[in-house]
């Protein structure tokens, strides 16, 4: 006999990443990858969260600074300092995107029961980027949705600054 509560629990993997103190999460089917973190050019006229684009094989991958957008200090270059490569979707395309992460923790899994919906700040804060939040071992972790962290606006700029089409 199948135990019903069982199927229902669905468990996902993130990738968790660390910006600051605070403990971050992406889902793991939107990561292409992690790379240490290599040189990055600056592309003149960008908004301040974008640190400028690297090459990744021959394509031109925009690079932004979490840290930044999130009203944090610059993310700083240090031997755990990587860049995480995330798909994220810009008007109905799929396009890359590498985002700087202060150290790469692990990839974890959270059942549905870990996950609690994310907090209600009220209306003036924008919280729709963020998934949920996760618990583990007695530490929340913050689910983003890598799709809905930069407006469309800021993506685009982000995407047409790069070079891409």
């Amino acid at each position: 006999m199948v135990d019903e509560q069982n199927v229902q629990t669905i468990n996902n993997q993130y990738l968790a990443f660390k910006l600051a103190d605070e403990i971050y999460a992406i889902e793991i089917g939107q990561v292409r990858e992690v790379l240490e973190f290599i040189s990055i050019s600056k592309v003149p006229n960008m908004p301040e969260f974008m640190r400028g684009v690297i090459n990744l094989r021959g394509a031109v991958v925009p690079v932004v600074d979490l840290r930044l957008k999130f009203g944090m200090t610059q993310t700083e270059k240090t031997i755990d300092t990587c860049i995480i490569i995330v798909d994220i979707m810009i008007d109905s395309e799929n396009t890359m995107l590498g985002v700087l992460a202060d150290s790469v923790l692990e990839v974890i899994e959270l059942e549905s029961t870990q996950i609690e919906p994310p907090p209600k700040i009220g209306l003036r804060l924008k919280t729709d980027f963020i998934k949920g939040m996760g618990k583990q071992n007695e530490q929340f972790l913050i689910l983003l949705d890598i799709d809905h962290v930069f407006s469309t606006d800021e993506l685009l700029i982000v995407r047409d600054g790069s070079g891409s089409n």
